[in-house]
């Protein structure tokens, strides 16, 4: 009887979000950490102001996102590692459905996280609004995928669980302060504002950003978007290609320049966007939005002539 790919990656996509949900690293990412960044710059920087709690909101739902590149990363080379992933293969499974199944998995495991971050900002913190659900939603969905398939690409690559937690270290060190998920873009000097164009998380951060103040709707965010889909598409294809089942089958060191490869999608938009200035001037009204006065608040005293 032939396999199905459909019925094999949704039993697996079953079997990773148990194993998911026993993984602390990967609650960590997706829910704890968030969670703490919420509070953090509510509490320092988000006071009087419903609008810097939307704004804030933005760059929390992107670590939430990016979590899953953490912990698929970290959870598959440990399957390997231990010997998991042979048992799977003797299904016998395809790398395709075994890595599908992890970008579906996470996708469904980080949507309640969004969830329950967006009530919190909204009666806890007291949010001004809702944002944009549609295009808050699309950019969730699009981006679980694509930060899961790079996720997948640091597994393929790498050969041990160290290897693969300094690789992710470095990754993530980038993603976190070079998007404007934890700090503004507006607040760097021009010429960092124009490199970090060239980083898949600043499409995130910004499209959600923009989201959630209510600055775009849907179609606005079609260029965070499709950079986003070009991105999985790359990526996926890279992992499932240099995909191994066996713990004892090492990558050769020339592959690990595909890595570079799923950059690629990431180096025209950041060309392109240098050269139209749209994301930049859009980061910029966005902070001249949120540093408004908030109502009520007693106006700056005019300048003496």
């Amino acid at each position: 009887m032939a396999s199905n790919p459909i019925s094999n990656t949704w039993s697996l996509t079953k079997i990773r979000i148990r194993l998911a949900m026993r993984n602390k690293m990967f609650l960590f990412f997706s829910l704890l950490m968030p969670m703490i960044f919420l509070f953090l710059f509510a509490t320092l920087w988000g006071k009087g102001s419903p609008e810097k709690i939307n704004f804030i909101l933005g760059g929390i739902l992107t670590l939430t996102v990016m979590g899953g590149f953490w912990g698929l990363s970290v959870q598959l080379v440990s399957f390997r590692e231990l010997g998991i992933l042979r048992r799977f293969r003797l299904a016998p499974l395809g790398s395709g459905p075994m890595l599908a199944s992890s970008i579906l998995a996470n996708f469904i495991l980080v949507v309640p996280f969004v969830f329950f971050e967006m009530l919190v900002a909204k009666y806890i913190l007291h949010m001004a609004s809702w944002g944009n659900i549609p295009a808050i939603f699309l950019l969730v969905m699009i981006g679980s995928a694509t930060f899961s398939a790079f996720g997948l690409v640091v597994a393929s690559v790498t050969n041990t669980m160290q290897e693969t937690q300094i690789i992710n270290q470095l990754i993530w060190m980038v993603f976190l302060f070079l998007s404007g998920a934890t700090i503004p873009l507006a607040v760097f000097p021009g010429w960092i504002q124009r490199i970090t164009l060239f980083s898949p998380a600043t499409y995130l951060a910004v499209g959600l950003q923009s989201a959630a103040t209510n600055q775009v709707v849907a179609f606005e965010i079609l260029t965070e978007a499709a950079a986003l889909i070009l991105g999985l598409l790359v990526a996926f294809e890279i992992s499932r290609r240099i995909f191994r089942w066996e713990p004892e089958a090492k990558v050769p060191a020339r592959a690990k320049i595909w890595v570079l490869a799923a950059l690629i999608p990431f180096l025209a938009f950041g060309a392109y966007e240098n050269y139209s200035g749209r994301m930049l001037k859009r980061v910029s009204t966005m902070m001249s939005f949120i540093d408004r006065p908030a109502a009520g608040a007693p106006a700056k005293p005019e300048t003496e002539q």
